[in-house]
């Protein structure tokens, strides 16, 4: 592979992860946001759990069909138009006066960051050698992981120097900047950038191949949904990605700061470190896997440490072990999002974005689940105080819902370990043929 096809394919990658960033600012700022949020709405735990969990019910619902989407007319265009209405909703989001208008907001954010992943994982499929895929993902989760830094110190100093509503207005423009970049530099496959398609080894670049007929996509969803396995890689991201994103995008910031007495600004400092986790995890243990060809012991060794790592959160530890706990939690976030790379092998490149969309689906309704039910566990555990128009939620409630992700972490070793042993009994893996990716 030649040095410009290599330079091109980082650049427009990066465009496109770049955008995928934004979503997981998105995603995850309401942990941050959680305190001005409350005040402006005058909002109960549920109702913000609610708020939160607007993105993540669009999100999940748009999942399959954004798989479908991205197979048939392909990253470039998809992620550009995902791009410009996630900053329509942003822009929205932050003028919005009431709840329900904040609540449909962020729906419309979700609605426009509900292809931007399948987008980057089918432009990595297409661009990029099947031992480079795992890599590849663990970059761009990366990436969302960037994005996660950026909602935490960064977003909590701005929002005390301009408030909430001018800082999430700031990231509405520089998304929609990104999406034209994205429209006007990304190319689909090498040949749609004047390159030779022959001993580059990457996807599906085939003139007459890198699109998926509708009767095609129809036979290729059965395929997927008829498998055990992609309902076990689901159930992993419906607990890992479910917790995660609950405890990181909303309770995260609360529950350092109640239980701690700290600053919104100090608490999000210790959800910075989780992300500094995210960050490194997934593009770490994605080439570890590529180097050695472990997939699925990596799963169950990550989910481990999940497990292990919301446990010693229902301790209530003191706060270094706290910033540890949620770094190993975040961290584990690279291991499990291996089932991306399972699920692509197990399938034909042209089932690329569906077997992802399927699965991430399911990952995000569990995203979409847990915010609400930590958010009425809190709740009832509230003794009426009320600071600065914020509910203060006690650390009894607190251990109750940390309680509960530490269940879901064990549930999420038992589907790890199952569908490692389902792939122990498959005679072999399949043998991707050439231009697969």
């Amino acid at each position: 592979m030649s040095l410009s096809v290599r330079r091109r394919r980082l650049l427009l990658w990066t465009a496109l992860a770049g955008g995928f960033l934004f979503v997981n600012f998105h995603r995850t700022a309401t942990a941050v946001l959680a305190d001005s949020l409350a005040r402006t709405f005058d909002a109960t735990g549920s109702q913000l759990g609610l708020l939160h969990s607007s993105f993540f019910y669009i999100y999940a619902a748009l999942q399959l069909p954004a798989g479908l989407v991205v197979d048939r007319y392909g990253p470039r265009w998809v992620g550009a138009a995902g791009l410009a209405v996630l900053s329509a909703g942003v822009l929205w989001f932050a003028r919005s006066d009431t709840l329900l208008v904040a609540f449909l907001a962020r729906a419309v954010v979700g609605l426009g960051g509900s292809v931007c992943y399948i987008a980057t994982l089918r432009f990595c499929a297409n661009w990029f050698r099947p031992d480079e895929y795992a890599t590849m993902t663990g970059y761009t989760v990366a990436a969302a992981g960037a994005g996660g830094i950026l909602a935490t110190t960064p977003l909590a100093l701005a929002i005390d120097r301009v408030g909430w509503r001018l800082a999430i207005l700031a990231t509405g423009v520089v998304t929609a900047v990104v999406a034209v970049a994205v429209a006007g530099a990304v190319r689909d496959t090498p040949s749609d950038a004047g390159y030779d398609d022959v001993g580059v080894g990457v996807g599906v670049a085939v003139a007459d191949e890198d699109t998926a007929s509708l009767s095609d996509i129809v036979a290729n969803t059965r395929t997927v949904l008829r498998e055990a396995e992609t309902w076990l890689m689901g159930l992993l991201l419906f607990l890992v990605l479910g917790v995660n994103f609950t405890v990181l995008g909303l309770w995260g910031v609360p529950f350092v700061a109640d239980t701690y007495g700290v600053s919104v600004a100090r608490a999000s400092t210790y959800l910075l470190v989780g992300n500094v986790g995210f960050v490194l995890g997934s593009p770490a243990i994605g080439a570890l896997s590529d180097r050695t060809g472990r997939r699925t012991e990596l799963i169950v060794a990550t989910a481990v440490v999940f497990a292990l790592s919301y446990g010693v959160l229902v301790t209530v530890p003191p706060l270094p072990v706290v910033g540890a706990a949620l770094f190993c939690a975040l961290l584990a976030n690279g291991g499990v999002s291996l089932v991306f790379t399972v699920g692509k092998e197990r399938h034909e490149p042209a089932v690329a974005g569906t077997v992802t969309g399927v699965i991430n689906s399911l990952g995000y309704v569990g995203a979409a689940t847990l915010p609400t039910v930590m958010g009425a566990v809190l709740d009832a555990y509230w003794t009426g105080e009320v600071i600065n128009g914020a509910r203060v939620y006690t650390v009894a409630g607190y251990r109750v819902a940390f309680g509960i992700a530490t269940a879901a972490a064990l549930l999420a070793v038992v589907a790890g370990l199952w569908l490692h042993r389902r792939e122990a009994q498959v005679a072999g893996p399949s043998t991707p043929a050439v231009g697969d990716g």
